[in-house]
């Protein structure tokens, strides 16, 4: 055979301890994590190391938007209040000194550093024991898939006449949309909408499932005011029709109660649901089951095929995440069960969900209606920041905590709406994680005047009843009587 009809020779099969294929925030983070403990390892990457850079980006605006509106709202204090102007090329600046900060550890010199063997390209399964990238085979002893989630463009008529900006594109903007039109009421959407009003932009918010539908509805109510407030256009549980091109931009026709509303804009943003990715990776081939929810997985995240896992928001079934976040805490797990053979259990209900919208949402656990329907008998706990000195003296004393217990007092959800909310849901992750109960919360101590006493105050409103108690009235009027 000539050396011009000659076929290369395939490249020999890699044999890492573990191959992980994905290398967005989750994969990377235990890929790093499996090769401090001496571990070999396979990190399998079709595109850009560190994955989406579009939350990061979007959390960037909302900070930019935050402290725009903390200017305008100077007046409150006996300052004088200004108008802030948005520019656009100091903007851009700031989201990507964020986005420079994160990459580095992202860097593929680290990753090498560390011993890992990068691969590019669509990785997907030959077997229930390999997996194929392009010529390279690669047989590992297990297998975690981290690809993440994607979010699909709406089958809208008119959608290729528009401009349209994806949430995973924030950071590609250099300049802000004038009226921009967010399709999405979760809480991405919400939040993002927010910033750019806050920015200066005319935006409208299209919500067709509701207003933030996976958060609790008292604490929706107090972002629709503030949203409302503040100016936005919400088009709440209207249908996206169709797209139509106009002079100064598009028309997005909303269909809902028997009547058709016409909201203008000149971009389109999309932060609606997102999902799994993983329709080029040949499931079938590996034994692996799927649906709807993604890569289905038992409670210790292993698939069907006993060699492989999935992590965050590409694992479904039992582990179905109810937050991005969710893939942080099955990094740990896994890697116990990989490196230390311990047995692991993920409980989807106990990771934070976090709306970064202002007031800000942090829930964990049960929403009110959740446990009522488990738990039947549920106590419901509920403190205002406006009974919190410092929150009054910061102006800031919209918001509540909200505990939700059992007869028991064993905790089966907590939300907080507020300034502050992603921070001062922390102490609850941690009694939740530790199976602690009210009780035991009700008597920690808190920072005087801080918000986080409310919490606190909350946690001891559990033992009120107990004050009207007779027989504890009995046995306090016996042990006075010792003086």
């Amino acid at each position: 055979m000539s050396d011009g009809t000659a076929k290369a020779a395939n490249p020999a099969a890699l044999t890492p301890d573990i191959c992980v294929i994905g290398a967005g925030g989750n994969g990377i983070a235990l890929s790093t994590a499996a090769a401090a403990f001496g571990v070999s390892v396979v990190l399998v990457e079709r595109g850009a190391l560190g994955g989406s850079s579009g939350p990061l980006a979007m959390k960037a605006l909302i900070e930019a938007g935050a402290a725009a509106h903390t200017m305008r709202e100077a007046g409150r204090f006996g300052l004088k209040a200004g108008d802030p102007q948005a520019n656009p090329a100091q903007l851009h600046d700031h989201i990507q000194r964020a986005l420079a900060a994160e990459a580095a550890n992202h860097a593929e010199e680290r990753l090498k550093a560390l011993g890992i063997v990068i691969v590019r390209g669509e990785a997907h399964f030959a077997s229930r024991s390999t997996v194929r990238v392009g010529a390279q085979a690669i047989k590992a002893r297990r297998f975690v898939i981290a690809t993440g989630a994607w979010a699909p463009r709406p089958e809208l008529p008119g959608l290729e006449t528009v401009q349209v900006i994806d949430v995973d594109e924030l950071s590609e903007l250099t300049r802000l949309p004038e009226r921009p039109v967010v399709l999405g009421g979760g809480a991405n959407g919400t939040a993002l909408a927010q910033a750019l009003q806050r920015l200066g932009s005319s935006a409208s918010l299209v919500a067709p499932e509701g207003l933030l539908p996976d958060h609790d509805a008292e604490a929706a109510l107090l972002v629709r005011r503030r949203l409302l407030r503040e100016g936005l256009a919400l088009h709440e549980s209207n249908a996206p029709v169709r797209l139509e091109r106009s002079r100064t931009g598009f028309r997005l026709v909303l269909a809902g109660e028997g009547k058709e509303t016409v909201v203008e804009g000149s971009h389109l943003l999309l932060a609606g649901p997102r999902r799994p990715e993983i329709a080029a990776l040949d499931l079938d081939l590996g034994g692996i089951r799927h649906d709807a929810t993604g890569i289905v997985t038992d409670k210790g995240l292993r698939t069907s095929n006993r060699r492989v896992y999935a992590l965050g928001a590409c694992a479904g079934g039992t582990a179905a995440p109810m937050t991005d976040q969710a893939g942080d805490d099955h990094v740990g797990l896994i890697l116990r069960s990989i490196l230390f053979r311990q047995p692991v259990r993920t409980d989807a209900t106990n990771f934070p969900r976090v709306a970064w919208c202002q007031p800000e949402i942090a829930a964990i656990g049960l929403s009110e209606a959740a446990a009522r329907a488990k738990a039947g008998a549920i106590q419901v706990l509920r403190w205002p920041f406006a009974e919190i000195p410092g929150a009054r003296a910061a102006d800031e004393s919209e918001g509540f905590v909200k505990l939700v217990t059992d007869r028991k007092g064993s905790i089966l959800g907590v939300t907080i709406v507020g300034k502050g909310a992603g921070e001062l849901i922390a102490p609850w992750c941690v009694a939740t994680k530790a199976g602690l109960t009210i009780a035991d919360m009700a008597w920690v101590v808190t920072p005087a005047l801080a918000r986080s006493d409310s919490s606190r105050r909350a946690a001891l409103s559990f033992h009120v009843p107990s004050a009207t108690n007779p027989r504890l009235r009995r046995l306090i009027g016996f042990l006075r009587r010792f003086g």
